[in-house]
């Protein structure tokens, strides 16, 4: 079993701080935000103004004009980021078996803009008038059909929707399906793009966003006692998992492994987690278990953050549970409160800034976190990143519906 580990040989990522990993990464480390005003539609009359819009991205640099415009934004950011992947990984495709090569990327919504734009076409225009791509373009799926039928990859091709750990569901796919020994290599992530007039509005109505419009890059606040919600963002985020075997016979570079996954529901409520974050303990355990750790070994987690005053407590109690009196020495920290919350995407984003930890040994912080709330306890490396060398971390991604997943890296040492 052992070279069926699974490895990351490669990483691709647009988010609101940048268009490729690397910048993202580099501005995550100076502590810098994303979040400005909404410039992708008119958000005057919306009660949140403002989200982590990806800005100057130009589909044309990737994708020609035709394909373009049959494509929703969110797909576009998918074959973006995924052809960063691939080159990252320095794969090359036409000397690998492809039936080997599988496309797992996930969205938690699919099509947003897609959508308002042909249902204001049937409204106003009727039936005739929407588009013959309308439900291509919309489908969640869409994204991971467009990458497997740009690159050849015929094997295993699906999209993974729940909610806000969708990519991390993706991700803990990909793993197994290495693991198992069913393919070689999984391009793996999730994409989203709902910075929309629906997409505010309907999060609006739950009072799930910030309102804190006259300071942007102040919104997005976890743990912190005055946060008021989360800030929508957008981007993509794509890993490329190998196995061990097959990524030392092409003489990859291997970035960390995959080596753990936790699944489980709240079984609750809709919106809300358990009270007690009793879902969250149990994919955090099962994590811990799958990769052969004890909560001891484990130095960082890349919290789920979503800055939601329920979410921030719940998951604190969560870890404090879980890790009990190593609690404490756990730094932790929340990509979120840069780049806001990317719903589907989010997870693989922040599985990319933990393979950055691990392979530069910085971790990022938690900014904004001024007025730390008495409920939530624990050191979340407020303010600035830190130098710190570490072997084995988490990544929490949690979703609406109670849904949990909780994802385990490890650092790879080089024989």
């Amino acid at each position: 079993m052992t070279d069926n580990k699974a490895v990351i040989t490669g990483i691709g990522a647009i988010t609101s701080l940048g268009l490729t990993a690397n910048k993202t990464w580099s501005r995550l480390a100076r502590g810098e935000s994303g979040v400005g005003m909404i410039t992708l539609f008119d958000a005057a009359e919306h009660d949140t103004k403002i989200a982590g819009e990806v800005k100057d991205f130009d589909p044309l640099n990737y994708i020609d004009k035709k394909e373009a415009r049959r494509m929703d934004r969110f797909c576009q950011f998918a074959l973006a980021t995924a052809e960063e992947a691939i080159s990252d990984a320095n794969l090359d495709l036409d000397s690998l078996d492809k039936n080997r090569i599988g496309v797992i990327i996930s969205s938690g919504v699919g099509g947003m803009s897609t959508f308002e734009t042909e249902t204001r076409k049937l409204v106003e225009r009727g039936p005739g008038r929407v588009s013959p791509f309308f439900i291509p373009m919309m489908i969640a799926d869409i994204a991971a059909g467009q990458v497997s039928m740009k690159y050849g990859l015929r094997g295993p091709n699906y999209c993974t929707t729940s909610a806000c750990a969708s990519s991390a569901n993706a991700l803990a796919d990909a793993m197994r399906l290495v693991q198992r020994g069913d393919v070689d290599i999984v391009v793996a992530g999730g994409a989203e793009a709902c910075v929309t007039s629906l997409g505010i509005a309907g999060f609006n109505s739950m009072k799930a966003l910030s309102t804190r419009n006259d300071q942007p890059e102040k919104a997005s606040r976890p743990f912190d006692l005055e946060r008021d919600g989360f800030v929508m963002g957008e981007g993509a985020g794509i890993l490329i998992v190998e196995s061990l075997a097959h990524a030392r016979k092409r003489g990859a570079r291997i970035y960390a492994e995959l080596a753990g996954a936790g699944l489980s529901a709240d079984a609750y409520h809709l919106t809300a987690p358990v009270p007690d974050g009793a879902g969250a303990q149990m994919a955090i355990r099962m994590a811990l278990r799958d990769a052969g750790l004890q909560p001891e070994d484990v130095q960082y987690i890349n919290a789920h953050g979503t800055s939601t005053p329920a979410n921030d407590k719940i998951e604190t109690i969560a870890i404090s549970e879980v890790f009990g009196k190593h609690a404490g020495s756990l730094n932790i920290s929340s990509t979120k409160s840069m780049i806001g919350h990317l719903l589907g995407a989010s997870g693989a984003v922040e599985a990319a800034a933990v393979v950055k930890t691990l392979t530069e040994g910085i971790i990022h912080p938690t900014i904004n976190l001024d007025h730390p709330d008495p409920d939530c306890f624990l050191n979340y490396t407020a303010g600035q990143s830190i130098e710190k060398t570490v072997n084995a971390v988490l990544s929490n991604s949690f979703g609406f519906g109670g849904h949990n997943v909780c994802l385990a890296f490890k650092r790879y040492d080089h024989d």
